[in-house]
């Protein structure tokens, strides 16, 4: 199979996968099972390219929290996103000081996407028939960046089904949970890309790393179009529909992912 094939379909389940809350960590380590292995600076690299399609998608909120600073409703949700993405940074430059290092063993994957689909379970019950509020508090600022230490912390948990599972379960709904962790993962997500690349780059001055820029760009691209998609149409599922659905794949998808690797 071409070199290219395979990055247009690792790029197409990125894609789907990085936004709905069933594990794009897991669907890419599926993926390596079958297709040629990428890079970790690649993997990276295609999530940050799904976090474009968020930009004109989100477009409207991100120029009022640009230019309409004066707004107390801009400024509190700006500061509020400061203070999550300043929580997930800090304690991932601390994660990386002390050593820690992402498992490769396909095992906790399964493991993450298996629990996490009766994480989901449990929340969707516990929160059914309540009306919940849509107000961002300092509280869930917080949560989310811890949200998204848990999930940096176990790939497969999935980084939007942890950050928007957690919300829900301390009382936001589930449109302003989707909209906030969506928001977070722009600057989250680049900010990884950007780590990555620079990282990537120190290493290639001195001849020790090669990559395929453009089959990297290509990657990033089909990500962000698929991703496009995906969360236009997300958004208008939260409306009225629960994640129950993605809470059945997730647990169909952990126990056949522990099938295959016992064995």
């Amino acid at each position: 199979m071409s070199t290219w094939i395979v990055v247009v379909l690792l790029g197409i389940i990125e894609g789907l996968t990085e936004f709905i809350p069933v594990s794009s960590t897991g669907h890419l380590l599926l993926a390596e099972q079958w297709l040629p292995k990428q890079s970790e600076l690649f993997n990276i690299v295609i999530q940050s390219g799904a976090m474009l399609a968020l930009l004109p998608i989100f477009s409207r909120r991100l120029r009022e929290m640009a230019f309409q600073l004066h707004e107390p409703e801009n400024r509190d949700l700006l500061s509020k996103l400061v203070i999550a993405f300043a929580i997930t940074g800090a304690g991932g430059l601390l994660l990386k000081k002390f050593g820690f290092v992402l498992p490769h063993d396909p095992m906790p994957i399964a493991w993450a996407t298996l629990v996490g689909g009766f994480v989901i379970l449990g929340i969707e019950r516990w929160i059914k028939g309540r009306t919940l509020p849509d107000e961002i508090t300092w509280t869930l600022a917080i949560a989310f960046g811890v949200a998204q230490l848990i999930a940096a912390s176990f790939p497969g948990s999935s980084r939007s089904g942890t950050t928007i599972m957690l919300a829900l379960a301390l009382g936001l709904n589930r449109p302003r949970a989707t909209e906030f962790s969506f928001l977070l993962g722009i600057p989250t997500m680049f900010a990884a890309g950007v780590f990555e690349i620079h990282h990537e780059l120190k290493h290639a001055a001195v001849g020790t790393v090669h990559e395929s820029w453009g089959l990297l760009l290509l990657g990033t691209l089909v990500s962000a179009v698929v991703a496009f998609v995906v969360v236009k149409w997300l958004i208008r599922f939260v409306q009225s529909h629960t994640f129950q659905g993605f809470a059945a794949y997730r647990i169909l998808m952990g126990a056949g992912m522990l099938w295959y690797f016992w064995h």
